[in-house]
């Protein structure tokens, strides 16, 4: 009989549990994924690894849960330099009085380079490998993703006045074009177009976008329904509400990640699951800002697919992957009236594959699949706090804090080591945050 030599392979991860998230709400006890090239290609128990391959490097986690990287499906990264700037304040005020002031004083490429740096680093150490990122100047936004080796969908920023990006609209469309084109086929970055909302944009240039978007064939991320002030305005504006001019200008497609929805009737609900719209619920930066609550478990009970995202620090006031699907599945439980809704393991899902189908990368990342990038985070299960451990997805959502996420990947790659980062001047980007804190704080 002879015996077939193990397979060398570039990375083993040995886990007292993987939860791959695909199949739903399965938990596989003393498990091991095989990685090479940055693709998984075994997922098995452990003796059985160990027998079938030979790893260049062999990872241990005897007391932690490997998931998939977790995706922030919608982000304001270089705000984080904004981080409790203008708190307790309701959002049309928060935004036309401080914001948008205060980012018209300092936007510029270099804003926008530390701040992601900031927020990749922060990201990193909890858990996150993947954002969904509207904001300006996405060139340097997605050069700097890129040099940090960290996954992301890049946003193509129109709206109707002038900013430091683009003066005009021609000029938002031309650049946008330009950066999508530079991203072409890159590993970890790809674009959507990012609309800000109905209120900030024409008809004429959503109509441009519904267009471009099919040619590119890239997703449209946009704020819509993020409190009733904004549908009552637009019902005055065009006798329609937001949704539904989107629905004329046939914007509502399985292209659509529509964030925040906090105001929805039974019908929008409906169309977005005939149509294949993705919503992003943001429950802390609604929370925070009074904006209202998104009716996450009547969307996913009608198979709308719903992600989750933080939102800017700005309004949040942190990247915190964790905390959020914790505030998610908690808030979907009050609005719903049910304690069944929004169960641990479809918030986690939510978290994880779902964000990954709403920006168009379901096939690469968000589960723990065989040929997906190997895009993961190994959680610490041993602490106090998280003690005794009877359910694994629910001591992750309802118990786990980020501080116990130890160990990331990103392809194949560590970015972080016993929480340590790996290829991040942590001390430069606290002294450039501080600086910017300084210069931001003069006015």
């Amino acid at each position: 009989m002879s015996l077939t030599a193990p397979q060398p392979v570039d990375l083993l991860i040995e886990a007292r549990w993987v939860v791959p998230v695909e199949p739903h709400a399965v938990v596989l006890e003393n498990h091991a994924v095989a990685v090479n090239d940055g693709r998984i290609v075994a997922l098995l128990p452990i003796a059985q690894a160990r027998a079938a391959y030979a790893p260049r490097e062999r990872v241990e986690l005897s007391e932690h849960a490997l998931i998939p990287g977790l995706v922030n499906a919608h982000t304001h990264n270089p705000m984080t330099l904004l981080r409790g700037l203008a708190d307790d304040l309701p959002l049309m005020v928060w935004l036309q009085q401080h914001i948008w002031p205060a980012e018209a004083k300092v936007m510029g490429p270099e804003f926008v380079r530390d701040g992601v740096e900031l927020a990749v680093a922060e990201m990193l150490r909890g858990g996150t490998t993947c954002t969904n990122e509207n904001y300006f100047f996405p060139d340097v936004i997605g050069a700097t993703y890129r040099r940090m080796g960290f996954r992301a969908v890049v946003g193509l920023p129109v709206i109707d006045f002038p900013t430091a990006w683009a003066k005009s609209q021609d000029e938002y469309f031309a650049r946008a074009g330009e950066v999508h084109d530079s991203f072409l086929g890159d590993a970890l970055v790809s674009t959507a177009f990012a609309p800000h909302a109905p209120y900030t944009v024409s008809d004429e240039s959503f109509e441009r976008i519904r267009v471009l978007a099919d040619q590119l064939d890239i997703p449209v991320h946009l704020h819509t329904h993020e409190t009733a002030h904004e549908v009552e305005e637009e019902k005055k504006k065009s006798g329609l509400r937001p949704f539904q001019r989107l629905q004329k200008l046939g914007l509502v497609n399985d292209r659509l990640i529509a964030v925040h929805m906090t105001q929805l009737t039974d019908g929008e609900i409906a169309a977005c699951a005939e149509a294949g719209v993705s919503v992003v619920h943001c429950p802390e930066s609604n929370l925070k800002l009074a904006s209202g609550f998104c009716p996450a478990e009547k969307l996913r009970q009608a198979g709308v697919n719903v992600a989750i995202g933080t939102d800017g620090c700005a309004s949040n006031n942190d990247l915190d992957m964790f905390g959020e699907m914790r505030t998610a599945a908690l808030l979907a439980k009050a609005v719903a009236g049910d304690a069944a809704a929004f169960d641990a393991a479809s918030a986690l899902r939510a978290a994880t594959l779902n964000g990954a189908k709403a920006i168009g990368l379901e096939a690469k990342i968000g589960s723990i699949e065989i040929g997906k990038q190997a895009d993961f985070a190994a959680v610490r299960l041993s602490d106090l706090e998280t003690q005794p451990l009877f359910h694994v997805a629910s001591q992750l959502v309802y118990s786990t804090g980020r501080h116990q996420v130890s160990d990331v990947w990103i392809a194949g790659v560590r970015k972080l080591a016993a929480r340590e980062l790996i290829g991040v001047d942590t001390a430069a980007i606290l002294t450039k945050a501080r600086a910017w804190r300084e210069r931001i704080a003069a006015g």
